[in-house]
């Protein structure tokens, strides 16, 4: 999937989205403590009838793929109604973001394949239900999760995990993967903790600093690329990834649509870029500084721009550039 997509420098409105991030609501059967969407779940799901004429809209406005998050959208009634819909209005590629504790089921797991998902993003946050049910304060959340991951691999469906890189786990990062790997996932994401929700509320128990993980990630990453498969890692700056950079998963993010319950937005990389993220007073000496998006800015206002260190060098103009560079075709 990754190597499908494209990135461009744009202005708003000069781009179509070519994937929708909708989403359906933020009812969940897991508690976890670094929710970036706590603060959401009183706002509640969205109707049947409003996800179907935002997937019209964003298919005429030329979105091809679909990513349906939340929440938890495997618990809702109607979610086999709304995936036959999108197929049936074409999206080409339709993806589900889920805890995927509802896969431990074979009869929803051969319901969602006969429907034709595309691809499975399960999280998974440790490799022992110690970890990983602390952190979604789950119990037994971790047994039903892998035998999802189990059921959909013997049926050769197309797995992407992601774990939340978190003060608990950070040190374990290889020993999750090698566990993912004895899985047989197809690709393997880590996502740095974006401290908004439960994770702001929790941020000096959960966030870690970004220096203390620099090994275990690069460690991690390591096992992957041995073992052939597939890995990147999301709100993780360059300047942290030397000799990794083409493992950022920034460099990959097509123009994404966002349809969430208070309103749209148009172009999400703009959001992030401008306003969810941000650089600091060294970041413009860095060779990445034109590609780079930094890191979520309520990480710096807590532990301030000290560890980040500009990379020497020539500056990169933009991406194309950075994936000749590195081999990125």
């Amino acid at each position: 999937m990754l190597n499908d997509m494209k990135y461009k420098d744009r202005t708003i409105g000069t781009t179509p989205p070519q994937r929708l991030d909708i989403k359906l609501g933020y009812a969940c059967n897991n508690n976890c403590r670094f929710c970036v969407a706590a603060d959401k779940k009183c706002l509640g799901d969205k109707s049947t009838m409003r996800i179907k004429e935002e997937l019209e809209t964003s298919r005429l406005n030329g979105a091809a793929d679909v990513v349906f998050t939340g929440g938890e959208v495997t618990i809702r009634p109607d979610i086999s109604e709304l995936i036959s819909y999108a197929r049936h209005i074409g999206f080409r590629i339709i993806s589900l973001q889920t805890n995927g504790r509802m896969f431990y089921y074979k009869a929803f797991c051969n319901t969602m394949i006969n429907l034709g998902v595309t691809y499975f993003v399960i999280s998974l946050h440790g490799h022992k239900p110690k970890i990983h049910d602390y952190l979604t304060r789950s119990c037994g959340s971790f047994k039903q999760t892998t035998s999802g991951i189990k059921n959909l691999r013997e049926q050769d469906q197309k797995v992407i995990t992601n774990s939340v890189i978190t003060q608990q786990n950070y040190r374990f990062l290889p020993d999750i993967v090698r566990f993912l790997s004895d899985l047989d996932v197809n690709q393997f994401q880590l996502a740095f903790t974006h401290a908004e929700g439960n994770a702001y509320r929790n941020f000096d128990y959960i966030v870690p600093s970004k220096s203390d993980i620099m090994e275990y990630v690069h460690r991690a990453l390591d096992i992957v690329i041995e073992s052939g498969a597939r890995a990147m890692i999301e709100a993780y700056p360059f300047c942290f990834m030397k000799g990794y950079e083409k493992y950022c998963l920034d460099v990959y993010t097509p123009p994404i649509e966002v349809r969430d319950i208070p309103g749209t937005i148009p172009d999400f990389e703009l959001v992030r870029r401008y306003q969810a993220k941000a650089k600091g007073p060294r970041c413009s000496e860095c060779k990445y500084d034109l590609i780079c998006e930094g890191p979520w800015r309520e990480y710096p206002e807590k532990f301030g721009w000290d560890e980040f260190k500009p990379v020497p060098g020539e500056k990169i103009r933009d991406l194309n550039e950075f994936k000749e560079i590195m081999g990125i075709i």
